[in-house]
């Protein structure tokens, strides 16, 4: 009887619940396998990225991480657990990190890829760029670079409407908390019940 294929889906990281599975993962992979230290790690810019995790059949089985630059996005950190690496959940986090970057209007992406692992990287369009290898904790590494593509037509950029920018990240077309407060009922009196005005200002 043939197995059915595992469901993978893959999502933003929104809460401290999702950043322990994020922790759980990279602690499975690259503290268990490559024996990196803690501090190595856990380097302090994993609240200043956004991060993705998916699962497989439900279970938090990998993740990605990507931060910005000014014309570039930088993909790291990707782990996928060992019993899951038979999937295409490594693929996965990288398409939807790309498809976010290209979403913010950038089209270029740069990472570090270790080096027996170059090839996994070309599969995405990597190239490597033309500059030595270097090392840290214990691997050698190449810069490569991706090209996104051009960028979107509905690229988020300066001027998109007010309200578009502060929907949840990622979920830039449907409506978010703030537009859906338009429709609940008004509370204006309660806020001038307890907001003191100073001089002319509004101080909650």
């Amino acid at each position: 009887m043939k197995s059915r294929p595992s469901a993978i889906t893959v999502k933003m990281v929104r809460n401290f619940e999702d950043m322990a599975k994020i922790y759980a993962i990279r602690s499975s992979t690259y503290l268990a396998e490559q024996f990196c230290l803690y501090s190595e790690e856990f380097d302090g810019n994993d609240f200043c990225s956004t991060q993705f995790i998916g699962y497989v059949d439900g279970d938090p089985a990998g993740c990605i991480r990507m931060r910005y630059f000014g014309d570039f996005v930088k993909l790291e950190r990707l782990a996928v657990r060992r019993e899951y690496r038979h999937t295409r959940l490594a693929f996965r986090l990288v398409r939807e990190a790309g498809a976010i970057a290209r979403r913010k209007g950038f089209t270029k992406a740069y990472g570090h890829a270790r080096e027996d692992l170059v090839p996994f990287w070309r599969m995405f369009g990597g190239k490597e760029m033309d500059r030595p290898a270097f090392r840290f904790a214990d691997f050698n590494y190449r810069e490569m670079v991706f090209d996104l593509g051009d960028v979107r037509d509905d690229a988020l950029r300066l001027g998109l409407d007010p309200l578009v920018s502060i929907r949840p990240e990622g979920e830039w077309d449907r409506l978010g908390p703030l537009e859906l407060s338009n429709l609940r009922p008004s509370r204006e009196q309660l806020i001038k019940q307890h907001t003191k005005t100073i001089r002319g200002t509004v101080n909650a």
